[in-house]
């Protein structure tokens, strides 16, 4: 088992309160990823160079966005997820690894939190977001209560 299924557990209800630190959380993929978890109840912690419309939006929901990188953003951390964006020689990353704190790519963190829900995923070239976003409302208006993670903004709901 990996460790941080061990902190996401099969159901994703295991040590919520350890926190899961996102190397870029400004960025659209990772803000989507850190908002999921952090409506599931995980303790949710980020940094990126600089604020934005984004990082604000995460603050107001109660997630700590912490702006520049910092040796000391990771040390409490149970995991730290990072942004293919994100050179490997960051000074987060590279802290994390000498405090032996798993870190994994975001893909692999959006494909654990499919094992958490039923997935339904929108491959393509183009037109991703967009089917995504008009899947989603058929699923609400359906009375279903989707997560939907995108690749941009949705004006009805606010978010990504």
């Amino acid at each position: 088992m990996r460790f941080y299924r061990a902190i996401l557990g099969d159901n994703g209800y295991r040590h919520k309160k350890l926190p899961i630190h996102f190397v870029g959380i400004g960025g659209i993929g990772m803000s989507g990823i850190a908002l999921v978890l952090h409506n599931l109840g995980y303790t949710i912690q980020g940094s990126d160079i600089k604020e934005s419309e984004t990082t604000e939006r995460l603050r107001a929901v109660g997630i700590k966005v912490l702006i520049g990188h910092s040796r000391e953003h990771v040390r409490e951390a149970a995991l730290v997820v990072t942004s293919s964006a994100i050179s490997q020689e960051n000074i987060e990353i590279i802290e994390a690894k000498r405090l032996s704190i798993p870190v994994i790519p975001r893909a692999e963190m959006l494909a654990e939190l499919c094992h958490l829900k039923y997935t339904l995923l929108v491959t393509g070239a183009h037109g991703k977001t967009t089917t995504t976003s008009l899947t989603g409302k058929i699923l609400a208006d359906a009375g279903l209560d989707p997560t939907i993670l995108l690749g941009g903004r949705l004006r009805t709901i606010g978010s990504n």
